[in-house]
């Protein structure tokens, strides 16, 4: 006989599982927390917001990287330019008008020539503007909460972290 699971149990797992999505340690994901809280609006919504707009984030919703741990790993060495500075941070938080590319040293690499080839079957969200040809991202906006596609309710992490 399984017992039920409680408040708490619910509000824990909805913290964790939205951890394991974003590929985001537990300091780090209470420092992207204790962000969303200072920003004004609703901080579930602040909170999805900060984590859509890192950079290993948005590696893998251009399709870019098949995963978002492939996508990290990418942006780890090295492969890719924000405003023209290479970037090996995929913390590293994205604003409205930002540029990420592909760096030239990396075009040839076998993944990324891969990953060219299976662009088309991945759907850019409409906040993000992206080039197949140059491999050229631009951030147009914030991500609104419709925008953001992940299936998790914030409101139970907002009560975790408020308790």
């Amino acid at each position: 006989m399984q017992r039920k699971i409680g408040p708490y149990g619910e509000q824990l797992r909805e913290k964790q599982k939205l951890r394991r999505i974003y590929g985001v340690l537990e300091k780090q994901f209470r420092l992207i927390f204790a962000e969303a809280e200072r920003r004004k609006g609703l901080t579930g919504e602040n909170l999805l917001k900060l984590l859509e707009l890192r950079l290993d984030n948005v590696v893998y919703r251009i399709g870019l990287g098949r995963s978002r741990r492939e996508a990290r790993q990418l942006v780890s060495h090295g492969h890719f330019l924000v405003n023209g500075r290479r970037t090996n941070i995929p913390s590293y938080r994205l604003k409205p008008g930002d540029v990420v590319q592909v760096a030239d040293s990396s075009r040839d690499l076998p993944q990324v020539r891969l990953i060219n080839r299976t662009l088309s079957t991945r759907r850019v969200p409409d906040w993000i503007s992206f080039d197949p040809e140059t491999l050229t991202a631009r951030i147009l906006s914030e991500p609104t909460r419709d925008q953001i596609d992940t299936d998790v309710r914030e409101h139970l992490v907002v009560e975790f972290y408020s308790r």
